[in-house]
C-alpha cells in the first residue's frame, strides 16, 4: 500500500514517462467541438481512453449523443472494436456525463511491469479515438 504522496509520485511518474515514449500533441480537449473532450485514465485496475460530452447545454449535448450513436457502428467496426456507449456515467465528483470508451484491465499504475502495456494500449486507442474524431467532426458537430 502507497501514501498519498507515493501515490501521487507513482503517477506523476507514469505520466512523464508517457510523455516521453510517446512525445506527440494530443487532441484531448481540442477536438474542435465544444463538449466533446478525449481523455487518458490509468488508474489501480485499469488503462482507458474516452470520449466524454460533458459541459454544454442539455439539448446540444443531446444532439451530439444521437450523433455519435448513429456512427456507434462504424467506431466498432472499422475504429475501435470493442467500444463501449455509457449514457450515464457518473464521475467520483458524482458528476453525470455521456462517455464512450475503451478499456484495458488488469493494469495497475502502481505496477510498473505493466507501464509498458499501459503505455502502447494508451497511446494505440488515443490515436484511434483522435482520427475518429478528426474524420467525422462535421457528422459529430451541429
Amino acid at each position: 500500500m502507497f501514501s498519498k504522496k507515493e501515490s501521487k509520485e507513482i503517477r506523476e511518474l507514469f505520466w512523464t514517462s508517457f510523455g516521453k515514449s510517446y512525445p506527440r500533441k494530443w487532441m484531448l480537449y481540442r477536438t474542435g467541438i465544444s463538449g466533446v473532450n478525449l481523455k487518458f485514465h490509468f488508474d489501480l485496475k485499469k488503462a482507458m481512453v474516452s470520449l466524454d460530452l460533458e459541459g454544454i447545454d442539455p439539448t446540444r449535448l443531446s444532439i451530439i449523443w444521437e450523433r455519435l450513436i448513429s456512427l456507434q457502428t462504424l467506431l466498432r467496426s472499422e475504429y475501435l472494436t470493442d467500444a463501449s456507449y455509457d449514457p450515464e456515467h457518473l464521475l467520483e465528483s458524482k458528476k453525470q456525463i455521456k462517455r464512450i470508451y475503451v478499456k484495458k484491465e488488469g493494469l495497475c499504475i502502481h505496477d510498473k511491469n505493466t507501464w509498458q502495456e499501459a503505455m502502447s494500449f494508451l497511446n494505440d486507442h488515443m490515436s484511434i479515438l483522435e482520427e475518429f474524431v478528426k474524420e467525422h467532426a462535421e457528422i459529430i458537430d451541429p
